[in-house]
C-alpha cells in the first residue's frame, strides 16, 4: 500500500473509494459502465496503468455476482447462447491487450465510439434499430469490436449493450447476459494484464482495496434496478450508453 499512498493525498484516496462506489451503483442499475467510470475517474488522480489495474479485480468480482444472480444454470445457458460472441471476443481481447503499450488506444476507441454514440442517440430520439434475432455473424462482429476495445482500454461494455438493446433483450436476461460476458472477459483481462505487467505487485493492492466499495455500490444500484420497469430500464441504459460513447470519443480525440 505504501506506493499507493506515495502518489495519493488523503483527499484523493477518499475520491478513489467514492469513484469505485459510484461505478458499482451504475453497474447495479444498468449492468455495465463500471470500467468506463473507473478509468475516467481514476485517471484524474492516478497514472493510466494504475487506473486500468484498479478496475480489474472489482470488475471480476462484481461481474461474477451479476452473472450468478439468477443461478448457475441460467448463467451456463447464457454462455451457450452467446458462445460465438465470447470466443471471438476472448481471442481479440487477449491479442490487443498485449499491444496496450505499443499502439495508441485512440484508434480502437474512435472506431467504436462513433457507432455507439450514433446508435444510442438515434434510439433515444425514437429512431429504432432492431435485430429480429441473433446470428453467428453479428455475434462475431460485435464480439470482435468489444474484445479489441476491451483489451486496449478495459472498456468493452458499449458495443455489447448496443447489441443486446437492438435485440430488445428483457431486463433481467440482459443483466445476466452482460454479467456472463463481462465476467468471462474480466477473467481474460486479469490474465492478460498479469502478462502485460499492468497488474503487478505495486498495483495489486489498489485493485484489491476497491473491491469492497464497488460491491457495496452494486448492491445499492441493484435495489433501485429491481424497482424500474422494462421501458425505464431501456431508456436509462441508452442514456448511460450515450455517455459511455461520448466518453470514448473524448478519450480518442483528447487522450
Amino acid at each position: 500500500m505504501e506506493p499507493l499512498f506515495s502518489i495519493l493525498s488523503g483527499y484523493e484516496f477518499v475520491l478513489v473509494l467514492a469513484i469505485a462506489m459510484l461505478a458499482g451503483m451504475v453497474k447495479g442499475m444498468v449492468g455495465f459502465a463500471m470500467p468506463m467510470i473507473f478509468v475516467s475517474g481514476l485517471s484524474t488522480v492516478l497514472p493510466p496503468d494504475w487506473a486500468l489495474a484498479g478496475l480489474i479485480l472489482p470488475t471480476l468480482v462484481t461481474n461474477g455476482m451479476q452473472a450468478l444472480r439468477q443461478g448457475a444454470q441460467a448463467a451456463v445457458g447464457s454462455i451457450r447462447q452467446f458462445r460465438v460472441f465470447l470466443l471471438v471476443g476472448l481471442a481479440c481481447l487477449l491479442a490487443t491487450s498485449q499491444l496496450v503499450t505499443r499502439i495508441p488506444a485512440s484508434v480502437f476507441l474512435l472506431l467504436i465510439a462513433i457507432p455507439v454514440v450514433v446508435f444510442a442517440a438515434m434510439q433515444l430520439l425514437g429512431v429504432r434499430f432492431k435485430l429480429s434475432q441473433a446470428s453467428p455473424r453479428s455475434e462475431a462482429l460485435v464480439g470482435a469490436c468489444a474484445g479489441s476495445v476491451g483489451g486496449m482500454s478495459g472498456v468493452w461494455g458499449p458495443p455489447t449493450v448496443a447489441y443486446l438493446t437492438a435485440l430488445n433483450t428483457p431486463k433481467h436476461d440482459q443483466m445476466r447476459i452482460q454479467g456472463v460476458i463481462y465476467g468471462l472477459g474480466a477473467v481474460a483481462l486479469t490474465l492478460a494484464h498479469l502478462g502485460s505487467g499492468v497488474l503487478r505487485g505495486e498495483t495489486l493492492p489498489l485493485s484489491l482495496l476497491l473491491i469492497a466499495p464497488a460491491v457495496i455500490g452494486m448492491w445499492l444500484g441493484g435495489r433501485w434496478q429491481d424497482r424500474i420497469d422494462q421501458n425505464t430500464f431501456r431508456k436509462l441504459t441508452l442514456i448511460v450508453l450515450l455517455v459511455a460513447g461520448l466518453n470514448l470519443l473524448r478519450r480518442a480525440l483528447m487522450g
